[in-house]
C-alpha cells in the first residue's frame, strides 16, 4: 500500500517549517509567493491531498488550476507572482482553490501534459506558451481562460492589458517631452504582449513622421527568456521599456556607464509593478489594472464551467500612465551651467 505523504514530507523536502507549508497549502499570510509555488507544485508532484482539495462524488469540483511557465517565476519581482497572488485571492472569495503548477521547460518541450489537468475543473494559464503547447492543454477539453496572453491558436477566452494603447500613450507621452530618437527595448515574439506593445510604439512614432530603424528597437532578454542584453555604443535620448523590470536593469547598467536618468537619457516602463516604485529614479510606466484583470479572468472562467456555450473573446482591460521620475524634457544642447553633453554619442 502506498504511504500517504504528509505536510512534513513536503517540508523535508523545502527545509521549511510544518506551519509554513500548511499556510501556503491553505493559501494564508506569512509565506512568499515564490515559496508557496514551489510547496504546492511538490504537493501535486508527490501526491499530496488535504481534506479541504477533496472532494465525495456528491461534491462539485473545488479546483481551479492556475499554469505559469517557469521563465516567467524565476524573479521574486515578476509580474505574474503579483497576478498569481490576486488569482489566489478571487478563487477564494469565490470558493474555489487554486492549484498551481509551473511548467518546466523541458514539459514544454515535451509537449507533456500539465499534471494538474485530471483534477481541476477549470484552467486559468498564466503567460505565454507555443503553438504546440497550447494545443496540448485545448485537447484536454478543460474550460480555460488565458490570462495575459493571446494567439492564433488560442481557441478559449483570453484577458489582456492594453499593451497597444499603452505604449501607444508612453511613446507619445516621450514625443510630447521633445524626444525624437527612441529605443523601443523588448524582444519581438517573446510574448504577444510584447508585440502589441511594439506596435503601439510605430504607430505613435509613425503619426508624429518619425522613421523606425533596426536599430531603434532591441532585445532585451534571451532565448531561455532571462533579461539579458547590452547598451548600445551610440544612444537614443530615450528608451521605451517593454516592462518595468527590463526598465530597471537598464537604468542599473546606464549609471554603470556614469549617465543620469533622466539627466541623459530618459526611461519609460510597463505594468507598474513594484520595482517602477523602489528604483531610483521612480519609473514613469504604464499601469496595468491587475485587479481589473483578474476579476474578468475569474468571472468569465466560472461562467465558462457553468455554461458550455459560452462564446470566446479577447477581453482587453485599460490601464493608465502612471508619471514618474525617470523622463526629462529633452533639449538638443546642454544649458550653459551643466557639465556637457553625455559621455556616450546620441543616435
Amino acid at each position: 500500500m502506498k504511504k500517504k505523504v504528509k505536510m512534513a514530507d513536503i517540508a523535508k523536502k523545502l527545509d521549511v517549517s510544518v506551519v509554513t507549508v500548511s499556510k501556503a497549502l491553505a493559501n494564508k499570510d506569512g509565506v512568499s509567493p515564490e515559496m508557496r509555488g514551489r510547496i504546492k507544485a511538490l504537493a501535486i508532484d508527490m501526491g499530496y491531498s488535504s481534506k479541504a482539495s477533496r472532494s465525495s462524488q456528491n461534491d462539485e469540483p473545488r479546483d481551479i488550476g492556475i499554469l505559469i511557465a517557469q521563465t516567467f517565476v524565476n524573479s521574486k519581482d515578476a509580474f505574474y507572482w503579483e497576478i498569481y497572488e490576486k488569482v489566489v485571492s478571487r478563487l477564494q472569495a469565490n470558493d474555489y482553490y487554486a492549484v498551481l503548477e509551473i511548467v518546466t521547460p523541458e514539459d514544454k518541450a515535451n509537449l507533456t501534459p500539465p499534471r494538474i489537468i485530471r483534477r481541476v475543473c477549470g484552467l486559468i494559464v498564466i503567460g505565454s506558451f507555443s503553438d504546440d503547447y497550447l494545443t496540448v492543454l485545448h485537447l484536454s477539453k478543460t474550460p480555460i481562460v488565458y490570462l495575459d496572453s493571446y494567439n492564433h491558436k488560442n481557441y478559449q477566452d483570453a484577458v489582456i492589458s492594453d499593451g497597444y494603447y499603452g505604449m501607444y500613450s508612453i511613446t507619445n507621452y516621450l514625443i510630447s517631452m521633445g524626444h525624437r530618437k527612441i529605443s523601443f527595448l523588448g524582444t519581438l515574439g517573446a510574448t504577444s504582449s510584447i508585440n502589441d506593445r511594439y506596435f503601439g510604439f510605430l504607430r505613435a512614432m509613425e503619426e508624429h513622421g518619425i522613421s523606425v530603424t533596426d536599430e531603434m528597437r532591441m532585445d532585451d532578454r534571451n532565448e531561455n527568456g532571462v533579461i539579458e542584453f547590452h547598451l548600445p555604443e551610440h544612444l537614443p535620448t530615450a528608451f521605451a521599456c517593454n516592462c518595468d523590470i527590463t526598465a530597471y536593469t537598464l537604468i542599473q547598467m546606464l549609471k554603470e556607464r556614469g549617465l543620469h536618468v533622466p539627466k541623459d537619457v530618459s526611461v519609460t516602463g510597463f505594468d507598474n509593478c513594484n520595482v517602477s516604485s523602489l528604483s531610483d529614479p521612480a519609473i514613469t510606466t504604464y499601469a496595468v489594472d491587475k485587479d481589473g484583470m483578474v476579476f474578468a479572468c475569474v468571472k468569465k472562467l466560472l461562467d465558462k464551467m457553468t455554461n458550455q456555450r459560452s462564446e470566446n473573446h479577447i477581453n482587453v482591460i485599460v490601464g493608465k500612465m502612471e508619471i514618474k521620475k525617470s523622463v526629462a524634457e529633452y533639449r538638443a544642447y546642454p544649458a550653459p551651467d551643466t557639465d556637457g553633453p553625455p559621455t556616450c554619442s546620441p543616435l
